[in-house]
């Protein structure tokens, strides 16, 4: 739903639009980077997103970024899918979830992610695939 949901907490940038950002981010940076390719997710579906999280060390992932939105105050099953691969990954969130609702302030994934970054818009994807890709 990003550019269509709550655009002045989410931007006008659509999922297609950040996907395509973020590959010519890895293209334009790989001499730091190294080779690296993106695979994309998207699932309002609790049990597909466990599915891909529990495939990652099976495929070899370096990590994953994760924005979980609502299943990040919610998803005991996504967090267990953290633990059992034991692939770093990186929780992102483009609002300041800080500066929202009280039940928008716990997450069950920050404490077991390599790190977490709130707030910072798209630009937290960017970010975080730095972050998981120079480890």
């Amino acid at each position: 739903m990003l550019g269509q949901r709550e655009p002045e907490v989410y931007g006008w940038q659509t999922l297609d639009d950040i996907n395509e950002g973020l590959k010519t981010f890895v293209e334009r940076n790989a001499a730091e980077l190294g080779a690296a390719e993106l695979q994309f997710v998207q699932s309002n579906i609790e049990g597909e997103l466990v599915t891909v999280i529990q495939s990652a060390k099976k495929h070899n992932f370096a990590g994953i970024v994760i924005n979980p939105g609502a299943f990040g105050h919610t998803s005991i099953a996504i967090r267990d899918a953290f633990l059992s691969v034991g692939v770093p990954f990186v929780e992102v969130h483009i609002s300041n979830t800080f500066s929202r609702e009280e039940f928008r302030h716990k997450s069950y994934l920050s404490d077991i992610a390599r790190g977490v970054i709130i707030g910072l818009g798209t630009q937290g994807y960017e970010l975080a695939i730095r972050a998981l890709l120079k480890q």
